[in-house]
C-alpha cells in the first residue's frame, strides 16, 4: 500500500482533534474509516505513528516528525489547488529585487482601482526570471537580459545606476560619483540577478568583483564597509535603510527595465499590466 495525501490529512486531523471520533466528524467520515486509514498509513510506513490508549492519543517520535512535514506538504498542495482553481482572478507579478521601485505603490493602487476583479500579488523570487521560470508568477519585472525564445518581453522604462556604500564611507557625503572612480573599490554583485559586470569598464582595469546571492546579505556586507555596490535606482526606494547611502553614478549607462511573460498561454491580464507599468515609468 502506498502513502497517499489522504493518509496525511487523516493523521493531521486526528492530532488536531485529539480523538478518532472528533477527527471523523471533522473529516465527514466514519470513525471506522479513520481507524482503517491510520492503520493503512502505518502499514505503508512500516512504523507506528501514534500511541493509542482508551483515554489518550500521543505521537511517537516518528509521528511527530511526520506531522510537521505533513502540515508543510499539505499547505503547499492547498496553495497549488488554489492557484489552479482561481482561474484568472489573480495576477502574480514577480521580481528579483526591487519590483517597480518608486512606482510600485502607485501601480498597485492604480491596478486595484482599474481591475478590482483581478487580485494583484507581488512575488519576490531571486532568480534571473523573477520567478517566471519556476512557475512562481505570471509575468515578471527584470533588469537583466532574457531568453527571447522562451519569453516575450518589452522594455517599459529605464533607471539610472546608483553607487551603494556604507554611511561612514569617505565618499558618503558626495553628491555623485564617476564610474571611473569605482575602479579602485571592490564591487559586490548578486551572481544570479545582478546588473553589474566588468563590461561596465570596457577599457582599462576594472574593479575587483565579489559575489553574493541575496539583497539582504548584499546590503549587510556593504554597510560593514568592505564593499560597494552598483544598482538600479529602484533599489534605493525599496531598500533604503540606515547604514548605507545611495549616490547617483555619473556617466554610467542606464538600466533597461523589462516585463517578461510566457510566449505560450500568457495570463489574460498581461497586456493590461504591461500598459499600466509603462504608463508609470513614463511619468
Amino acid at each position: 500500500m502506498e502513502l497517499e495525501l489522504r493518509h496525511l490529512r487523516l493523521l493531521v486531523a486526528i492530532v488536531d482533534a485529539g480523538s478518532f471520533t472528533d477527527a471523523a466528524i471533522a473529516l465527514g467520515v466514519s470513525q471506522a474509516s479513520v481507524s482503517r486509514g491510520l492503520a493503512g498509513l502505518e502499514r505503508a510506513l512500516g512504523v507506528r505513528v501514534l500511541h493509542r490508549t482508551s483515554r489518550s492519543i500521543t505521537l511517537t517520535a516518528t509521528g511527530a516528525q511526520l506531522v510537521t512535514r505533513a502540515r508543510q506538504l499539505l499547505d503547499e498542495v492547498d496553495d497549488l489547488v488554489r492557484e489552479a482553481t482561481s482561474g484568472h482572478a489573480r495576477l502574480r507579478l514577480g521580481h528579483p529585487w526591487s519590483a517597480l521601485g518608486r512606482h510600485t505603490t502607485g501601480f498597485q493602487r492604480r491596478w486595484a482601482t482599474l481591475y478590482p476583479d483581478v487580485e494583484l500579488l507581488l512575488v519576490r523570487t531571486n532568480t534571473p526570471t523573477g520567478g517566471l521560470a519556476e512557475g512562481a508568477c505570471d509575468l515578471a519585472v527584470v533588469r537583466t537580459a532574457v531568453d527571447e525564445k522562451a519569453y516575450a518581453n518589452t522594455v517599459v522604462g529605464v533607471e539610472r545606476r546608483h553607487l551603494v556604500l556604507a554611511a561612514d564611507d569617505p565618499w558618503a557625503r558626495r553628491r555623485s560619483v564617476r564610474l571611473d572612480e569605482v575602479r579602485s573599490r571592490t564591487v559586490l554583485v548578486d551572481r544570479r540577478t545582478g546588473t553589474t559586470s566588468v563590461e561596465l569598464w570596457p577599457t582599462g582595469t576594472p574593479p575587483r568583483i565579489e559575489y553574493t546571492a541575496d539583497v539582504d546579505d548584499w546590503l549587510a556586507l556593504i554597510a560593514a564597509g568592505d564593499y560597494v555596490g552598483i544598482t538600479p535606482e529602484s533599489t534605493a526606494t525599496q531598500y533604503a535603510r540606515a547604514g548605507v547611502v545611495f549616490l547617483p553614478l555619473k556617466d554610467a549607462p542606464p538600466i533597461p527595465v523589462r516585463v517578461i511573460w510566457p510566449r505560450q498561454d500568457p495570463h489574460p491580464s498581461t497586456q493590461a499590466a504591461v500598459a499600466l507599468i509603462s504608463e508609470a515609468y513614463a511619468k
